[in-house]
């Protein structure tokens, strides 16, 4: 049967609908321009757990465990459920640290980019244009030779290590379900002030996560991607799914009335604009070495790629040492730590860039 997703109506129609969700969310009670933000998500489910004390950011987000869910339901409906790993583990979970921090610096993944533009978020233009440029970077290893190496066939089970954390994550929610007021509920942490504290209704959250994962599995929606072919091979395929996405989030805020045009005064951003330009260059770089953004790499754990799960560990971990060791930035902007971190990981990933080749 032939797969409508894959077609360009069907990116399209993914791009439309995700960006007709996001925006939904926001009104439903996520936070302002962060309808959707992988980064940030994971961010704060690292917080749940109890890897960082951030008060604010410690939510256990539906929508990360729908992605992962909804791209496995997609996977075994189609018979594309493939479990696989190997492909330089260590290198993308250090990948996935340093894609954490740099999106942190930025305070936003590249789904949150496009977003924060289409509500109005001018500091979101110097983000895009620093995801673009890692991503170019990213594209001159490519042509250089660069490889993590090939995955391998492995058994099932390796191939739903991430769905089955995820499916724990969800009892969680229902085992420990939050209490009004309190900053705990059994093992789980919630925030009662700030981003984490704002969030749509589970029921909500979880179904639109499920939706999302599984028509992206489908799809190969990827942002990374977009860029990455445009400027490899001239290719706009996935681009016209972003595209779609920006078009439909701009309609969508402006007929919720969410849309607030400018620099000053937007909802957890800063305005320093070196720094939102060098955060997501960092983090560019970083999905392009490891094949995908943070929403393709939940996907693929979705779908059994072991490596991308290695990649989301990464991110996670990547949110607890960000926020423990005071590299995230805050509406205010980013302390001389996390503008060290930025230069430790862009040193990282030249090295990886210039050192990682396929073997004969």
């Amino acid at each position: 049967m032939k797969n409508f997703f894959s077609s360009t109506y069907g990116i399209i129609a993914v791009g439309l609908a995700i960006g007709v969700l996001a925006p939904l969310l926001q009104f439903w009670g996520n936070p302002g321009n962060m309808g959707i933000c992988v980064a940030c998500f994971e961010r704060d489910i690292a917080g749940a757990v109890g890897l960082h004390r951030a008060g604010v950011v410690q939510y256990m987000r539906p929508e990360i465990i729908g992605f992962v869910l909804g791209s496995l339901l997609a996977a075994l409906f189609a018979k594309d459920f493939r479990p696989r790993a190997g492909s330089a583990p260590v290198v993308r979970f250090i990948l996935g640290v340093f894609a954490m921090i740099g999106a942190l610096v930025f305070l936003g993944c590249p789904w949150r980019a496009i977003l924060r533009l289409a509500g109005g978020d001018l500091n979101a233009v110097f983000g895009i244009l620093g995801l673009v440029s890692g991503i170019g970077i990213g594209t001159i290893f490519f042509r250089k030779g660069y490889s993590l190496g090939r995955s391998h066939k492995t058994c099932a089970p390796a191939g739903l290590v991430m769905p089955l954390v995820m499916l724990g994550f969800l009892a969680l929610l229902f085992l420990y379900p939050q209490i009004s007021g309190e900053a705990q509920s059994g093992v789980l942490f919630y925030s009662v002030k700030g981003p984490g504290s704002m969030h749509a209704p589970l029921a909500v959250s979880l179904a639109a996560g499920l939706f999302v994962g599984m028509v992206a599995q489908r799809s190969r929606f990827c942002t990374m991607g977009a860029f990455r072919d445009l400027i490899l091979f001239r290719q706009t395929h996935l681009l016209l799914g972003v595209i779609a996405l920006f078009v439909a989030a701009v309609t969508v805020n402006a007929l919720l009335g969410q849309v607030k045009i400018g620099f000053e005064g937007q909802p957890v951003a800063h305005g320093q604009h070196l720094w939102n330009f060098m955060g997501m260059l960092l983090a560019g770089l970083c999905f392009a070495l490891a094949g995908g953004c943070p929403g393709r790499q939940l996907f693929l754990a979705g779908e059994g790629d072991g490596d991308a799960t290695v990649f989301v560990f990464g991110m996670i971990t990547g949110a607890a040492f960000a926020h423990n060791f005071g590299l995230a930035s805050s509406p205010d902007g980013v302390g001389p730590h996390g503008i060290a971190a930025v230069f430790v990981g862009l040193a990282v990933c030249l090295y990886f860039g210039l050192t990682m080749r396929a073997k004969a």
